[in-house]
């Protein structure tokens, strides 16, 4: 019987964490624009603080689409890569010698 009322409880605490961490305003729980603006206003923050979030936002945007583009792009060299070696039916360690042969001749 105590096993019982034991199990119902935890259960009942594990039910209880999952509603507060839904309806926490943590930023880490935020997933959209609501929750993210709802956490910030919570912060009270100055509209000069505000704005140096808002700057710092920005720049780490910035940082991340230039992250993504650059992985972009070498996934792009190492596809072309792939193509030449399948086209001319040598391994892809083979065309980076190759490269860095005719590079170096240059």
């Amino acid at each position: 019987m105590t096993t019982d009322l034991d199990l119902q409880s935890a259960i009942a605490a594990l039910d209880e964490y999952g509603y507060d961490k839904k309806v926490s305003t943590d930023l880490e729980q935020a997933r959209n624009k609501q929750q993210m603006g709802k956490y910030i206003k919570s912060l009270d923050y100055s509209l000069r603080r505000l704005l140096i979030l808002q700057e710092t936002v920005n720049e780490l945007v910035e940082e991340k689409k230039h992250q993504l583009a650059q992985q972009e792009n070498i996934q792009t060299y190492k596809t072309k890569i792939i193509n030449l070696s399948r086209e001319f039916n040598i391994s892809y360690d083979e065309v980076l010698a190759l490269m860095a042969a005719s590079q170096s001749k240059n």
